[in-house]
């Protein structure tokens, strides 16, 4: 936690982002998908990770998600855009939502 406040480190993680995707790249690369805050960066994610769960980190991917155009009525709109980290666990490392952990 190198030179993070642990209250920011509090809301860098938003919610678990369960979907199908997420579900297999879980399996597959174990690998746990987190929706961020949108300003959050690599080094804070992963030390929010480490610090929340008791976990090691091997490595984090951030995307940005593009807000869908959406029709509100006569007018179009945008919905508001969003960060998604792909947080990477060392081996033998595993966060289980449905546990409750």
């Amino acid at each position: 936690m190198s030179g993070f406040s642990q209250e920011r480190l509090m809301q860098v993680l938003l919610a678990p982002q369960i979907s199908e995707k997420a579900t297999f790249i879980a399996d597959k690369n174990e690998q746990v998908v987190f929706k961020v805050a949108s300003c959050a960066t690599k080094p804070e994610v992963k030390a929010a990770v480490e610090l929340l769960f008791k976990v090691e980190v091997k490595s984090v991917q951030i995307a940005n998600v593009k807000g869908k155009v959406k029709r509100f009525g006569k007018t179009m709109g945008r919905r508001k855009g969003w960060k998604k980290a792909f947080v990477c666990l060392k081996p033998g490392q595993e966060i289980n939502f449905a546990a409750g952990e």
